[in-house]
């Protein structure tokens, strides 16, 4: 009889609920078609009645870039939880979906209604968040993440294998280069178009901003820096996704002991626990040391250092926004404190910032790439598309099978040292985050961080000297 009245209750506040619902339903509806708001037409010179459905709908630009960001999130890592015999997009599949819904959003008419907001062209407010904050926001904590996990180990893996790393990022860059000059040879699209295909083979932000200084001077610079950003987004997909193939693929063909693999990652690279609780914490996740790093990173990544004799009118140098937090992340995680105060960053923190980080990144990346993509093959047409992703593909795909070779065979690295090193080495942080979890643990950070401000100088070199030297 209990059971039978809690039924009857339970059924009973569900049919209120939904009698509130239908009320305030009606109460909306009847407000929109009765008494609609007025406001001024387009030219602003007289008023007309605004549609009803805006007001019971608010679609604002906030709500349209909440909106696309947790349906990219969703999505995406659905699509990258998909497992075909133990391959997976992983974070990489936010990315993918990215893509398609800044394509997508492109095709929403300007005057659509209520999902005008949602209408997406590169000048859109929503694709400017995007591609900015929300993009480098999420850099800050994948990079900054992985500096403090590999900051232990980093110096003392760097000291042992300082050479091995410095000739992977040269040879990684220096392939990639050379095809870069191949395609420029034979094809009539330029060494600006080739460029930007390098930049986004290689998934380099700073590579692609060095391209567009290289062509800042000229007198038609604007439709030059147009063939660099073209170049950048057709090749840039390609870019995150082949590696991140790359590194669960080749294990797999080789058939590797991955337990084996990890117990050669760990020699000489492991350290003592560290105790800190004899030094003074603010809070207990880490955050506090964690803002210090990046504050002392984007400090170190705002020095600019001119290249050639017309001091800061010509080639410049910065590590950037990556480059400075990630270098600063790393000291800190190897010291772990400042005199009594503690920089320990909790693990699981790390983690869920490492992972959120690359996620953010690969949104925003990827929801601009869709949008850019497509406002640029309008202009210039699929041919020049068709070349710049086969010419792309090869930059992506030789720069890792020449460093792997030479990986293994001459300079005699362990199998996840190698990959990591080529993460690294091809500048790609979402081959990083996959690779961890293929490999199943965090050492692998460490090649890459050694690796990666090596190559970042390179591709800075190589974009601008393509441009200027050619």
């Amino acid at each position: 009889m209990e059971k039978t009245n809690k039924k009857s209750l339970k059924w009973l506040w569900i049919l209120l609920a939904c009698l509130v619902v239908a009320g305030i339903a009606a109460w909306c509806t009847y407000c929109a078609i009765a008494k609609p708001d007025m406001a001024l037409d387009e030219l602003g010179k007289e008023y007309v009645n605004k549609f009803g459905v805006e007001n019971v709908l608010n679609f604002s630009s906030t709500f349209a870039l909440f909106t696309i960001i947790f349906v990219v999130l969703a999505l995406g890592y659905l699509l990258g939880g998909i497992n075909i015999k133990g391959i997976s997009l992983g974070t990489a599949g936010v990315f993918l979906i990215a893509i398609l819904v800044g394509y997508l959003c492109t095709l929403i008419p300007e005057k659509a209604g209520v999902f005008s907001e949602f209408h997406l062209t590169e000048k859109s407010s929503v694709v400017s968040t995007l591609k900015g904050p929300i993009q480098n926001i999420g850099l800050i904590m994948f990079v900054g993440s992985v500096g403090f996990i590999a900051g232990p180990n980093f110096f003392k893996n760097l000291a042992k294998n300082f050479k091995t790393y410095i000739v992977l990022g040269i040879v990684i860059i220096l392939s990639g280069t050379a095809v870069a000059v191949i395609c420029t040879l034979v094809t009539d699209y330029g060494p600006e178009y080739w460029s930007g295909v390098l930049s986004g083979a290689l998934t380099s932000t700073p590579g692609f901003s060095a391209a567009k200084d290289a062509v800042a001077g000229a007198a038609n610079a604007e439709d030059l820096e147009s063939l660099i950003t073209l170049g950048h987004a057709v090749a840039y997909p390609f870019g995150v996704v082949g590696v991140v193939l790359f590194v669960q693929l080749l294990p797999k063909i080789m058939k590797v002991d991955m337990e084996k693999e990890r117990e050669l990652l760990k020699l000489g690279g492991t350290e003592e626990a560290r105790d800190y609780s004899k030094y003074f914490k603010c809070e207990d996740f880490g955050f506090m040391p964690f803002a210090l790093a990046v504050i002392a990173g984007l400090l170190l990544g705002s020095i600019t250092i001119p290249l050639t004799g017309k001091g800061y009118d010509g080639a410049c140098f910065s590590l950037g926004t990556t480059g400075g937090v990630l270098i600063m992340c790393l000291v800190f995680g190897h010291f772990g404190h400042i005199g009594k105060l503690s920089l320990e960053v909790k693990e699981g923190t790390l983690k869920v910032m490492r992972e959120l980080g690359l996620a953010l990144f690969l949104l925003g990346a990827g929801v601009h790439g869709g949008v850019s993509l497509v406002e640029q093959v309008s202009q210039y047409g699929a041919g020049i598309v068709l070349w710049g992703f086969l010419g792309g593909a090869l930059m992506t795909i030789v720069p890792m099978i020449v460093g792997f070779v030479l990986g293994k065979f001459a300079l005699k690295l362990p199998l996840l040292n190698n990959l990591g090193s080529i993460t690294g080495g091809m500048t790609s942080t979402p081959a990083l985050g996959t690779l961890i979890s293929t490999a199943k643990t965090d050492d692998v950070a460490s090649a890459y961080a050694s690796t990666y401000p090596i190559a970042l100088v390179l591709v800075v070199l190589a974009s601008q000297l393509i441009i200027r030297l050619m």
